[in-house]
């Protein structure tokens, strides 16, 4: 691909510009490969999980951040959220078919990283 040059949305649909900052594409891949982005889907392929459960799951985020990222993530069609009614209500996470699709290239690549650390270097 020549520098500069610009990807399109498969099909007939709208063109994506993603190096415009208002293109909407752009701004899912931010919110994917935001620094708990990727977490959330990780965790996310194993198991629907309640809220604190998936923030158990993921070390070292707030609940603030946790709340911030999966709005974004619901907002992008990536996760879904229902709320059983009952006191408090129970809130569950899981993902969309599109968060399947995007999570499996994040699995994918985490299982190279780990299995590369795991291997010993060659010097």
């Amino acid at each position: 691909m020549r520098e500069g040059a610009q990807l399109t949305q498969a099909g007939t649909g709208p063109r994506y510009e993603v190096f415009h900052t208002d293109c909407p594409a752009r701004h899912v891949v931010d919110h994917v490969t935001s620094k708990w982005g990727i977490w959330v889907l990780l965790s996310l392929r194993s198991s629907d999980f309640r809220f604190y459960e998936l923030r158990d799951s993921i070390q070292g985020i707030s609940e603030k951040m946790l709340a911030q990222t999966l709005r974004s993530l619901v907002e992008d069609g990536l996760v879904w959220r229902a709320v059983e009614p009952t006191t408090p209500p129970q809130v569950t996470y899981g993902l969309t078919e599109f968060g399947q699709d995007v999570g499996e290239p994040l699995s994918d690549l985490f299982g190279r990283i780990t299995q590369r650390l795991s291997e010993p270097s060659a010097e």
